[in-house]
């Protein structure tokens, strides 16, 4: 591996960072963007029930706020169910933006990731053709320099690309998890709403 590294050059160097990125932001996200920590199943019903049955209290909005993301949105609401349909659903809003947020966190350093990967390749690949059209000397090619820039020109161009697509791949796949989050917990909280003010059942 570090002899790899050694034929590929000094460009390689940042291609290796941003892929440490990479790998360590794809774990935190994929541990971190589990549906039962963002959206539990049962939490709707579990909150209507004990509003029911006790009506709401700081204690039980603050035990929601620790709960989950879809957690916090719920406890907003409830902490405004004395106001208006309206007021309760901008309450709401607000908790969504923050949670939305939260979850969007990372994501544009990972999709960056995965834009500048292969322009940094690109760097590397121009960095071999100069060392290649360098070792061209009046007295001849010298062959053991033409070999070192065309292997600094191929493995940057592959290392590179290597780190940009899975980094595109789990961009995509986490920014389609976020979508779906957020929507199902919008629809979650108009319910919540329209539950505790008795226009549904």
């Amino acid at each position: 591996m570090f002899s790899i590294i050694q034929a590929a050059g000094w460009p390689i160097w940042f291609l290796l960072l941003a892929s440490i990125i990479s790998v360590a932001l794809i774990i935190e996200r994929a541990t971190s963007l589990r549906r039962g920590k963002i959206v539990p199943p049962g939490l709707l019903q579990a909150v209507v029930a004990e509003y029911r049955q006790s009506g709401t209290s700081e204690a039980m909005a603050a035990r929601l706020e620790s709960h989950s993301p879809l957690g916090r949105v719920f406890a907003a609401g409830l902490r405004n169910v004395k106001s208006s349909r309206e007021v309760m659903k901008e309450s709401i809003e607000e908790a969504g933006r923050g949670a939305a947020h939260e979850l969007e966190r990372f994501l544009t350093t990972l999709g960056t990731i995965a834009s500048i990967a292969p322009l940094m390749g690109l760097f590397g690949t121009v960095v071999g053709m100069i060392e290649i059209f360098g070792s061209a000397t009046g007295a001849g090619n010298n062959p053991q320099q033409l070999a070192h820039g065309i292997s600094v020109a191929l493995y940057n161009t592959g290392f590179g690309l290597l780190i940009a697509i899975p980094a595109m791949i789990f961009y995509r796949h986490f920014r389609a998890l976020v979508d779906s989050f957020l929507v199902e917990m919008e629809l979650q909280a108009v319910k919540l709403v329209e539950l505790v003010h008795e226009e549904r059942k």
